[in-house]
């Protein structure tokens, strides 16, 4: 039976690194953001509960930072990220998890998929498990938090369920008794416009969308209701692969809200490309000469734009650059003449020399 594990573990590292700052216990109330654009990136817990979350323009989350001063809360505290350390931090983790498992896929900077197959049980993964995270504590001074299941689904949605300091374990017989009582918002790829459509036909839960046949949810959902048929039944016979030479290096994000406003785009596209300069630099790349954009629309189809370079680039300039050039286009009628709103973007730079 294979062991799939699904650890994220960067949520809280700029609190866990600065201890003094106000809130005590590291639970201090921070926003991560930059100047330019006014783009803001993830909150630690303790700002979530304000009802700050991603892609929130800087401006409302001050707004909700000064509503919690006026109860009587600890202010907010706003502070530039630092990509080349979350870099370094990640390079860390995913160095101790390879101690463990000669099968890791990167899923993100905080984010990986990884096989303990190899230990036979999942009573020895779980001390395993213990383990890498003792060691990412100590050695790193952040916490992660793990699932593990049968397949990457179960242990990509067990990893949700006791953030930021977690150990979720799942096994077979229990896959669909976890799944049933779990909000249909727990399931990759139901998004808040997705949970709207069920919510009005008074699906709520996993266990009132499995009520509903295969060909139901193909009929109100298209292709992706085959597969969200599979997916609530805790069925995924995807693989964990490993690339052991990048072909590329990238990130991609989805937003809180489908938007289709320029300024919320423009300003996840511009971090997205701080993230992969950042991943790049400390990379043993020295040039790339393609940039590939992703975009992800609210009804779930999925467009590639990538462009070429007449020669190598190596700065952020350049990445920025192309990024924009390419997603421009889906403003307008070019790649977007219906006007949909956007779930998702993504950068990546490929032909890495």
């Amino acid at each position: 039976m294979p062991i799939w594990i699904w650890t994220r573990f960067l949520l809280r590292w700029r609190s866990g690194r600065r201890p003094g700052w106000p809130g005590s216990r590291l639970w201090s109330v921070l926003i991560q953001w930059r100047v330019v654009g006014a783009a803001w990136f993830p909150a630690n817990y303790a700002a979530r509960a304000y009802g700050i979350r991603s892609a929130l323009p800087i401006s409302k989350a001050w707004q909700f930072s000064q509503a919690a001063v006026r109860k009587g809360l600890p202010e907010a505290i706003f502070v530039t990220p630092d990509f080349r350390k979350y870099s370094k931090a990640s390079q860390a983790v995913m160095a101790i998890i390879q101690k463990y498992s000669a099968v890791m896929q990167q899923a993100s900077v905080d984010e990986a998929y990884f096989d303990l197959s190899h230990v036979g049980s999942f009573e020895k993964a779980t001390e395993v498990c213990r383990e890498i995270k003792a060691l990412i504590k100590t050695q790193e001074r952040i916490t992660a938090s793990i699932g593990f299941g049968p397949n990457k689904l179960i242990a990509k949605i067990a990893s949700d369920m006791q953030k930021p300091d977690g150990l979720t374990v799942i096994i077979p017989e229990k896959v669909e008794e976890f799944l049933e009582p779990l909000s249909i918002r727990k399931i990759p790829g139901i998004g808040p416009k997705t949970e709207e459509q069920l919510n009005k036909l008074k699906i709520y839960k996993v266990q009132d969308l499995k009520k509903y046949s295969q060909m139901q949810l193909q009929e109100m959902l298209g292709k992706w209701g085959v597969a969200l048929f599979f997916k609530i039944r805790g069925i995924d016979d995807s693989e964990v692969v490993e690339e052991y030479e990048a072909k590329s290096i990238g990130e991609q994000e989805t937003f809180f809200e489908d938007t289709l406003d320029f300024k919320t785009v423009m300003e996840k596209l511009e971090g997205l490309c701080q993230g992969v300069f950042c991943s790049f630099q400390e990379s043993d790349f020295k040039t790339f000469q393609n940039v590939t954009i992703t975009v992800r629309f609210a009804d779930f189809a999925t467009k590639t734009r990538s462009h070429t370079l007449k020669k190598s680039e190596k700065t952020l300039k350049a990445l920025k650059q192309e990024s924009m050039k390419l997603i421009f286009p889906f403003f307008d009628a070019r790649e977007n003449p219906r006007k949909k709103r956007i779930r998702l973007i993504g950068v990546r730079v490929e032909k890495l020399k």
